[in-house]
């Protein structure tokens, strides 16, 4: 199965042999699915805020933002644009423009509203004598888009996402690092005046975000006051995991073991290697102008005012835990708190002794905690929130993609269609026990939550391997709870044509 050769290829990407035995067991013996108990909804997982719970939550936010702890932004940034481009590069392709279809009529009818035109017709004049509306006149569609594209232009077709400019003000025209600068200096300003974000991006994009926040950073501080502390990670070699032909053995090319990158659920190992104490966590797609930022601000303080309480509340139960004599209404009263606030079920509670119950509290309190935004299902791609069953019978909130339920089983199929809130990567975390040391986030890690996909190298299909997803099993054993927050939060960019909405303007 492996040669001696392998060796040094796995000793470079700092992977066993062990890890690769493991990566093709799952290939043979495929991911279970998850046993659900029902999709989440409000008052039964799902937690709806009122306005009195809000104004109390932006307090607790507040007040703990003038303390000493460590608060940061995690921003997975490392994704290319050229899936939003997806239209307009088959449209370079197309051979016959005698007519155009409603996208290309909409990119072309609009195009001076997107924030990249300035810079888009410059292009076009440097390199075709001609402006985008002489352009346009004369039907001149595909050198307009090859210069949006393609590296004679502006090459946003190889760009990350996060370096496009997205959104067009009097003064400037701002990328979505750098919209994430500015919601940072909004709730995420520390005691010292200090925003701290870090971003995960590709080896071959590291630079340009570091040149784009150098040329931001002191324009930014001014604006807000603050002082941005911005740093950069990579995914590890050491996350990637092996591709399998059809008999589930090592797919090589030219006699050499071909990986492809675990998937976002690689990244927990970064945000493991991050010191804070309070870890905000949204994609880097999903942001809007000042102008629409009141409500995205507002519920990032609800929910991480939500998380601190949370916190505060489990470290006294878990400081009260270690007394020998804890009574057996404080059990109860810890018990009521974990299933009530926290999700946490366990059917055979009754059956437990009191010591088997203390140290079944124990372990449920003293784990990292996460918040979860949930927003209303309106037809948009994400996972969405369940009530599961886990291995121990005990029932969790956790968020479930669609590769995780059994469409096969009318039961669990009609409970994913009965869902009513997706997850639209909407996170605040508190990743440190009541010691005030930091979790070793990879135990809690569901390995047994991972996704195989069909994929092709050089013409030839092979099985890919992803890890469980950060949201999703990479997260599966931390303490969640779920919590509606407004649709407009939710704006993300999937194509180049998402940034004609309104949203964005």
């Amino acid at each position: 199965m492996l040669k001696q050769t392998d060796e040094t290829s796995l000793k470079k990407k700092g992977i066993s042999s062990n890890q690769i035995e493991e990566q093709l067991n799952s290939f043979k013996k495929g991911f279970p699915y998850l046993e659900i108990q029902a999709a989440a909804e409000p008052g039964n997982g799902i937690v709806l805020v009122s306005e009195s719970e809000k104004a109390n939550l932006l307090v607790s936010w507040e007040d703990y933002l003038k303390t000493s702890a460590s608060i940061l932004k995690f921003v997975p940034a490392s994704g290319a644009a050229s899936r939003m481009f997806k239209d307009l590069f088959e449209f370079l392709d197309k051979e016959d423009l005698a007519s155009l279809n409603s996208f290309e009529s909409n990119f072309f009818n609009q195009i001076e509203k997107f924030a990249f035109y300035k810079d888009l017709n410059e292009c076009c004049l440097h390199n075709e004598n001609k402006t985008i509306s002489e352009l346009i006149k004369t039907k001149q569609y595909k050198p307009i888009v090859a210069n949006l594209l393609l590296e004679k232009g502006l090459n946003y077709g190889s760009l990350p996402k996060g370096l496009l400019k997205f959104h067009a003000y009097k003064t400037e025209n701002r990328t979505p690092m750098e919209e994430h600068l500015v919601e940072g200096a909004f709730y995420a300003e520390n005691a010292k005046n200090e925003v701290n974000i870090h971003f995960t991006v590709s080896k071959e994009h590291r630079l340009l975000f570091e040149n784009q926040f150098a040329k931001s950073k002191e324009l930014f501080e001014n604006q807000f006051g603050v002082t941005f502390n911005i740093s950069f990670s990579e995914q590890k070699p050491s996350t990637d995991t092996i591709a399998a032909d059809e008999n589930n053995e090592p797919f090589r090319d030219n006699g050499e073991l071909v990986f492809r990158p675990g998937g976002h659920g690689a990244l927990i190992e970064n945000l493991n290697d991050l010191n804070g104490d309070v870890i905000f966590i949204k994609n880097i797609d999903n942001v809007v102008p000042d102008s629409l930022k009141d409500s995205t601000v507002t519920y990032k303080k609800v929910i991480a005012g939500l998380l601190v309480q949370l916190q505060q509340q489990c470290f006294t139960y878990l400081n009260e835990l270690e007394n020998n004599l804890i009574s057996d209404s404080k059990l109860n009263e810890i018990n009521e708190f974990c299933e009530a606030k926290l999700n946490n079920q366990n059917p055979a509670i009754l059956s437990l002794s009191k010591v088997d119950l203390k140290k079944y509290l124990f372990e449920k309190l003293n784990r990292p905690i996460r918040i979860c935004g949930m927003v209303k299902n309106v037809g948009e791609p994400g996972g969405g929130p369940f009530l599961t069953v886990n291995s121990d019978g005990t029932i969790s909130p956790q968020i479930l993609e669609s590769s995780q339920i059994d469409l096969n089983n009318p039961e669990d199929k009609l409970k994913m269609q009965q869902s009513t809130h997706f997850n639209p990567v909407d996170l605040v975390c508190a990743v440190r026990n009541y010691k005030g040391e930091k979790f070793e986030l990879l135990k809690y890690v569901d390995k047994k939550t991972g996704f195989i996909s069909s994929k092709s190298k050089n013409g030839k299909e092979l099985k890919a391997l992803e890890l469980p997803g950060l949201w999703n099993g990479a997260m599966s054993d931390w303490n969640t709870v779920f919590v509606e927050v407004p649709i407009e939060t939710f704006n993300p960019v999937k194509t180049v044509n998402d940034l004609l909405r309104t949203e964005h303007q």
